[in-house]
């Protein structure tokens, strides 16, 4: 039995998925990943890395749309270890990999939806959409002029790839329920396989990520020995992995695994070791929300969850070592006096705020972050390499004009998607996704929570939220129809 898939009146595809086929592909990536790095393939591994994962990526886009919203998240969590595998096979560390180009490259394929379904644009639901291309389009073309196409190029895939998965939910919206079930299967077992992996590197660290370490020069990640590390598991830095787990963490609510609380208890004793105060108050803040939003039954189950995990895992992160990593960074949150971090964070807003919302054009894509590496020819980072403000670095980047857009397509978005929560009390999927994507948008004060693993976490929520409402409103509809047509 095959994938069908056809159009709906509304442009979106309706699918019939046999799920007997799909996971083979995937299941071929990882197992010929894991015997070229057992041959110490790694010179070949890196080029062939990243075509399988693209081939795979096509094959379940069009077969099954869903799941390749799965394999795309696997991607993000777990190629980094694969090119650390790959540079150890080969014994040296390598500053540019191919294998960093996989995830974004199966996540770009997504844009394949805004194509198929550009009517959905002109619709009300898509006019957010829109509004956040055209802020996104106006930033580039200035970036080509004044950071050059390439580093322009890569940007604006960093900030496009988000909201291109978003649309894709949202053009998928018949199969609304395989989506749910996709997602939190993939981050519950996620949260398994890099907390309990996280909790190796921090112990042992493996001989493949200090290698990387040391080669990538990664000093804000601590000392590649063992208890030395900021624990990042499986992914680049402890800052996106602190963003996955987060994400994992508040869907441990919606799910029903009988796996989650040893996966809980796995990505919470990592999580805290990663030591990003930013999503540790970004997690709080979503459990509030979700305490507020949910019904008593529910309620007691978080607090019940809480204090099933601070059972387990305080006890652990209050022995030795480890608990002296953690008392000094906690110490930083209540004597914000001797926080350097903080401290250098107060000097940014205080020396470039002026420039950061005085600048009417904007600088465009290119201009900050990775993508500066780019625009010049030594591919170090350039002057705005590290920009620790999403607040700023929004229109900096996208000037007033590209910022009125975009912010206005954001915030269009997230309203609706808070009015939309409360027609979906008892889905404790969609009370998870709302807890979520707000945490995620408050956390602009810390980081750019639009691009990155964060943007993916946010508009993943927002737009499952949206679906979760169209889906009802259909079988409403569909319903009344019936009934109706048998009166």
């Amino acid at each position: 039995m095959s994938t069908i898939t056809r159009a709906g009146a509304d442009g979106a595809p309706r699918a019939v998925s046999n799920g007997r086929k799909e996971w083979m592909p995937e299941a071929l990536l990882w197992l010929i990943t894991a015997l070229m790095i057992g041959a110490r393939q790694g010179t070949v591994l890196t080029l062939a890395f990243p075509l399988l994962a693209i081939l795979t990526g096509l094959w379940l886009y069009f077969r099954n749309p869903a799941r390749y919203i799965g394999f795309m998240w696997w991607l993000w969590f777990l190629s980094p270890e694969v090119r650390r595998l790959a540079d150890w096979s080969k014994g040296s560390f390598t500053p540019t990999s191919l294998i960093q180009v996989a995830p974004l490259a199966v996540t770009m394929i997504s844009a394949f939806s805004l194509l198929r379904y550009y009517r959905l644009l002109s619709q009300r639901r898509g006019l957010p959409v829109l509004l956040v291309l055209l802020g996104l389009a106006y930033a580039f073309m200035i970036g080509v002029m004044s950071s050059g196409p390439l580093a322009a190029t890569y940007d604006l895939a960093n900030w496009l790839y988000p909201i291109l998965i978003g649309f894709h939910i949202m053009a998928h919206t018949r199969q609304y329920p395989q989506y749910r079930d996709t997602i939190v299967n993939t981050f519950i077992w996620g949260m398994l396989v890099m907390g309990g992996y996280g909790l190796i590197q921090f112990f042992i660290m493996p001989q493949w990520d200090a290698l990387w370490m040391l080669g990538s020069q990664m000093n804000s990640q601590g000392d590649a020995v063992p208890m030395g590390v900021r624990v990042f598991s499986t992914m680049n830095s402890s800052g996106p992995f602190a963003f996955a787990m987060m994400g994992a963490m508040v869907f441990v609510m919606a799910a029903t695994h009988r796996v989650r609380w040893i996966a809980a208890a796995l990505g919470f004793f990592s999580f805290a070791l990663s030591l990003v105060r930013s999503t540790w108050g970004g997690w709080i803040v979503a459990l509030l929300i979700q305490l507020v939003k949910s019904n008593n039954k529910v309620r007691v189950r978080i607090i019940a969850s809480a204090v099933l995990l601070a059972g387990l895992c305080v006890p652990l992160l209050a022995v030795g070592p480890v608990a002296e990593r953690m008392q000094a960074r906690l110490s930083t949150i209540v004597n914000l006096n001797d926080d350097q971090s903080y401290a250098a964070r107060n000097e940014f807003y205080a020396t470039f705020a002026k420039t950061a919302f005085t600048d009417v054009a904007g600088e465009g894509m290119g201009a900050t972050g990775t993508s500066t590496k780019l625009s010049n020819d030594g591919g170090q980072l350039g002057q705005y390499g590290n920009f620790d403000s999403g607040v700023m670095n929004i229109p900096f980047v996208l000037g007033w004009p590209g910022t009125l857009l975009y912010m206005s397509g954001i915030v269009w978005l997230v309203v609706r998607a808070v009015l939309a929560s409360f027609r979906m009390r008892n889905d404790k999927f969609v009370s998870a996704c709302l807890s979520l994507s707000l945490a995620t948008f408050a956390m602009l004060v810390f980081t750019n929570s639009l691009v990155g693993t964060g943007g993916l976490l946010l508009f993943m929520s927002v737009f499952s939220i949206l679906s979760a409402v169209h889906y009802e409103k259909m079988n409403r509809r569909r319903t009344l129809f019936v009934h109706g047509g048998t009166e």
